[in-house]
């Protein structure tokens, strides 16, 4: 093999665990998402619940792909009606940052400072596999 062929392979062997790792799993982000269901449940359209939680956030069914601030039913802040308003349609990605840190989100995709949303409680680990969960209840439209 050549130099750069060998140089590429390892690159590609070390870095796609990492990327697996990086997609989260949805085993652990159910049990994770203990620390959500005290605001959020995760109940599909025909009523079975996946996780029965509170009623205080909206409901987690189908989260990724959804225009933000739109879930049926849920009274939203400004902040995320501002966000959905914007074109937010929850990404992976987005939602990972989010509930991270979610009025700094909000802040830096808006761009307003005092949109504040209703969500106090900001997940500081395991981002990664809570959204690998919810994206698996979230089936393609």
């Amino acid at each position: 093999m050549k130099p750069s062929v060998i140089a590429t392979f390892a690159a590609l062997t070390f870095a796609l665990p990492a990327m697996a790792q990086d997609a989260g799993d949805p085993v652990k982000g159910q049990k994770e998402f203990n620390k959500c269901k005290a605001c959020h449940m995760v109940k599909a359209p025909d009523g079975t619940d996946v996780v029965k939680g509170g009623k205080t956030g909206p409901n987690l069914y189908g989260v990724v792909g959804r225009k933000a601030g739109t879930e049926e039913g849920f009274k939203y802040s400004d902040a995320l009606i501002k966000l959905g308003e914007a074109g937010e349609v929850w990404t992976v990605e987005d939602l990972e940052h989010y509930i991270t840190d979610p009025n700094s989100y909000v802040e830096e995709k808006v761009g307003d400072k005092t949109l504040k949303t209703k969500m106090t409680f900001k997940l500081a680990k395991n981002q990664a596999d809570v959204i690998a969960f919810l994206a698996a209840n979230s089936p393609a439209p």
